[in-house]
C-alpha cells in the first residue's frame, strides 16, 4: 500500500512538473513594441501632451526598410525610449492614403495600384523632402520638422540623435564644429 501512494505521489509531481513547464511557455508576456501613429494622431497627441515626433518614413521595396524594422525598431532600449520621448509614426512613401497635415491635404496621384515593386511617391513624402529610404524625420512638439537622419541605423547609431533631438540640443548645436564637440563628448548607453 505504502508503494502505491509513494507512486501515485511521484507520478502526480512529475506531471505537475510537466505542466508547469508547458503554462510557463504559453504564459510569457509579450515583448514591447513602439506605438506606432498616423500623422494625424501623432500631431493631436502632441498638442495635448508635447513630445516630439519621429516620422519612420519607408517603402514596402526597401530592404534597409525592412531590416530597420526587424532590427531597429525591436531593440527594447529603442522602444523604451522612443515610447517614454517621441510620437512614433511609420509613413509609407509610396501609400495610396490621403492624409491632412497642417491644413494641408497630401495624396499619391501618381500611385497606381497595378504596379509591383517601386510606385508613385507620396505628396507628403515630397513636402518632407525625402529623397532616401529608409528617412527618419523629426519634428518638434509642433510637427515643425527639425530635421531628417537618412539610412538604416541600428539603435546605438540613432541613440545620439534621439537624445540630440529630444534635449533640444540642435536649439545651441548649430555649426559643424559645435556638432563634433557634441559627438565627441556624447557618452553612449546602448552599446
Amino acid at each position: 500500500m505504502k508503494k502505491f501512494f509513494l507512486l501515485l505521489i511521484a507520478f502526480t509531481l512529475f506531471q505537475g512538473g510537466i505542466w508547469a513547464q508547458v503554462d510557463s511557455k504559453t504564459t510569457t508576456a509579450p515583448q514591447a513594441s513602439i506605438k506606432w501613429l498616423s500623422v494625424e494622431e501623432a500631431v493631436a497627441a502632441a498638442k495635448k501632451e508635447p513630445r516630439k515626433i519621429m516620422i519612420d518614413v519607408y517603402t514596402n521595396w526597401c530592404g534597409p526598410c525592412k531590416m530597420m524594422a526587424q532590427n531597429t525598431f525591436t531593440d527594447p532600449r529603442f522602444i523604451e525610449y522612443m515610447n517614454a520621448n517621441y510620437y512614433c509614426v511609420k509613413f509609407n512613401a509610396e501609400s495610396a492614403d490621403s492624409l491632412v497635415f497642417n491644413g494641408q491635404v497630401f495624396k499619391n496621384p501618381d500611385y497606381d495600384p497595378s504596379r509591383t515593386g517601386r510606385n508613385g511617391v507620396h505628396q507628403f513624402s515630397r513636402y518632407l523632402n525625402v529623397s532616401a529610404y529608409p528617412t527618419l524625420v523629426f519634428m518638434d512638439e509642433n510637427a515643425t520638422v527639425i530635421g531628417p537622419v537618412v539610412g538604416y541605423k541600428t539603435a546605438p547609431q540613432l541613440e545620439i540623435f534621439l537624445k540630440f533631438f529630444a534635449s533640444n540640443q540642435h536649439k545651441t548645436v548649430l555649426t559643424q564644429e559645435q556638432w563634433q564637440e557634441y559627438q565627441k563628448n556624447f557618452v553612449p548607453s546602448w552599446q
